[in-house]
Parts: structure tokens; sequence; C-alpha cells
């Protein structure tokens, strides 16, 4: 359509979405589906949370808010990156946005020109690509194998940087993989991007799934374990994962005060800021009581064990175990080139998730959407039982094939 704009061409709707989009659309039409697209905790918000949104609402604080975000927040904020990350910010350093996708999309706007270069680790989390080519920015690739722990090593990154790189994407633990970088795997990244010839790479580290790890992986930021990178580091994080608070959307981004001064220009153009009652909800979530976070990742690791034990009882199916997050991302490479009973050869992973569907009502996202082949991603943030279900369906599918 010639009134759209051009720049449209650069990007394709959310795969995830558009996965739970479908799931959603086929039971509505009496499909019986079990969707396990979504990365969305299906533990409900905690009430002191909630309440907090009350009584900010019942007080009269439904204005609108700073771009930055309320002081009280951002103070909250500074708080926590000192207390779990041991990280110094003033709050003139930290921005609040609309989830963490808002404040992901206005670094890059505030920065990306069109032809810099941005560092993307495979497999990644579906719209960092998108947001930078939206940017007219490049997107470089440097896929990481199941060999290296789907994580990016320090001669992969030496190789990938060139005059052109702007950022490089730090995701950990993963989306989609779980995967996470010890404190030590982040410093010996932190020690090429301090290499002579490095000191134009900036760092934009997502640490949503900071608080859901398992057996005893200790969390890291990188900013926290080479000090060096400060001025050079851009960390992202939120309350969607381990405060169970998806539809809130609340994201925040803390860094060089330049550069959030430029995202919170963005936001006044924009969305000005999230709903004032969410950001005092915020709050009561940063500073309040935390053990509910310990008791979902112990249900969260019941479901990791058997998710990946009953898919590596699957005809074809090889599923690593992850360090974090709540997802697994087994390869199918086993069922590539072999035929379902309606006579049809899965020549791809997105063949293999289709046939999953259709066959057994089992909702996926194929592992082309996140840069790495042939794998597929399952989120296990479901009940216990759909999700015994679903991997019972997928063994069956996979025993169907020939």
């Amino acid at each position: 359509m010639a009134f759209l704009a051009d720049r449209l061409k650069r990007i394709k709707p959310s795969p995830t979405v558009a996965v739970t989009a479908k799931a959603n659309e086929l039971k509505a039409a009496g499909r019986d589906v079990i969707g396990l697209g979504a990365g969305e905790p299906d533990f409900d918000t905690p009430e002191h949370i909630k309440k907090a949104a009350y009584d900010a609402i019942a007080s009269g604080k439904t204005k609108y808010g700073p771009p930055p975000g309320i002081p009280q927040l951002r103070e909250a904020i500074a708080r926590k990156l000192k207390r779990d990350n041991g990280l110094d910010y003033d709050i003139s350093q930290i921005t609040v946005g609309a989830g963490g996708k808002q404040t992901i999309f206005n670094a890059m706007m505030a920065t990306v020109n069109p032809g810099d270069e941005v560092l993307i680790p495979a497999p990644f989390w579906v719209s960092y690509t998108d947001i930078a080519a939206l940017m007219e920015g490049n997107p470089v690739l440097i896929d990481c194998p199941e060999e290296t722990g789907f994580k990016l090593t320090p001669d992969m990154l030496r190789k990938a940087i060139t005059p052109k790189t702007k950022w490089l994407m730090l995701n950990s633990p993963s989306n989609p993989t779980g995967a996470a970088y010890t404190a030590a795997e982040l410093k010996a990244l932190a020690a090429v991007l301090l290499e002579p010839g490095c000191d134009h790479v900036h760092v934009m580290t997502d640490d949503m799934y900071e608080f859901i790890t398992y057996d005893d992986f200790k969390f890291a930021t990188i900013a926290q374990v080479e000090p060096k990178l400060y001025d050079r580091t851009l960390t992202l994080n939120g309350l969607s994962k381990a405060y169970c608070m998806t539809g809130w959307r609340l994201g925040y981004a803390a860094g060089n005060k330049d550069l959030i001064k430029a995202i919170n220009m963005l936001n006044s153009q924009s969305t000005t800021s999230p709903a004032t009652f969410v950001q005092w909800a915020a709050i009561a979530a940063l500073d309040g009581g935390h053990s509910f976070i310990e008791k979902h990742n112990a249900v969260f690791k019941e479901r990791r064990d058997l998710v990946v034990g009953m898919l590596n009882q699957a005809d074809g199916i090889t599923c690593a175990t992850p360090e974090g997050a709540f997802y697994v991302y087994p390869s199918c490479a086993g069922v590539i080139g072999r035929k379902t009973p309606s006579g049809k050869v899965l020549e791809t992973d997105e063949d293999f998730i289709a046939y999953l569907l259709e066959d057994k009502g089992v909702a996926a996202v194929h592992g082309a959407a996140f840069g790495l082949s042939p794998y597929f991603r399952i989120s296990y943030a479901t009940s216990t039982e759909a999700l015994e279900e679903a991997c019972t369906r997928i063994q069956a599918a996979c025993g169907n094939l020939s």
C-alpha cells in the first residue's frame, strides 16, 4: 500500500505474539489447543502489588506522570540496582517505560543511525532485530550454537566488531534458550570490549529474567563485573516476568545521563509515561517482600525438569537444560526430513511446529524466528498439567513420523 511508510517493509509482526494470537483464535473456534508460545507467568500479580495500585487510585494518583517516571519510582529502582547488582545510579540516570520493549525501542531510536551495526547473539529475542532494522540500523547476527551453551564467546565477539558497530545486545538469562552468562563469562566478553579499537561499542543488557534462575546459578550483569564499562552500558530490566506483571507494562533502563535524557525526550513526544498508579505499584514490587519469587521459581524448576525430561524421550528431539528464564529451546534436527501421517515432508522447524499445531493442538514457536534452526521454543510458564499433556502430544506426534 503506497500510503504506508517504507520503513515498515523492514520489519514483520512479532512471531511470538502471532503464535499466541493463533492459539487463542483456534481455542475460540472450539479447537483443543495448548498454547506454549507466550512468555507470560501463569501466576497472578502478588496481592501487595495490586493493593498499592488500588491505594494509588483511591488517593487520586491518576494524573500525568513526568517522562522519566515519577521520582519515587526512580529512587526505588536506584535502590534495587544498588541492593541487587552493586550499581550506583542517580535518578537522572534512570528512565521508566511502558514495558522493557519500549526502553529498547527508545534507546535504539535515540542512538542508531542508518548503517550502524547492532551485534545480536543468536538465538535472540525476536524484537531485537526488528527494532534495530526499523531504526535503519544493521542487525548483525552472531550464531551461538548449542556447543557453546547458546552463548557468545570472546572470539565470536572480537570477530564481529567493525568500525560501524554501535551496540552489543546481551540477554541473560536468555529468551528463547534460558542460557545465562556467569560472571566469569561476562568478564571475558568485557575484556574484548576494552581492547584497543573497541571503545566505540556500547552494551545494551536485557536483564528481564534476572530473578528466574535455577540450580544455584548466580546472576551477574556486565557493568557489575566490569566497572570500566559503566558509562558504555545501558542496563535494562522490568517487572513483567519475576513480578508477574506482564500486562501492567513497566520497564526501566539505567545508564549514561545523556542517553537517558534523550530517551526521556522521546517519552515526552510519545507515551509521556506509564500509568501513574502502575508506577506506584512498581514501587511496592521493588521495595516489598520477594518471597513469592522463590516459591514461583521452585514451581518453574519442577516444570523445567518435567519438560526437559519428556522432550528428551520424544523420537528425534533433544533438549538442553537451561539455567534460567522459563523457556526450553529443543533441537528438532532428528525430525527434519521425515514424513507426517498425511505424507508431508518436514523440511524446516517451521514445518514441524505447523505439524504440532495442526495434528496435536500444541502451539510453540519455530526456531527460525529466533535466528537459529532447527530448534523450537516452548514456554513452561503455564500449568504443570498442560505441560505434561503437551509433551505427551509432542511425543505422540514424533512417534507418528515415518
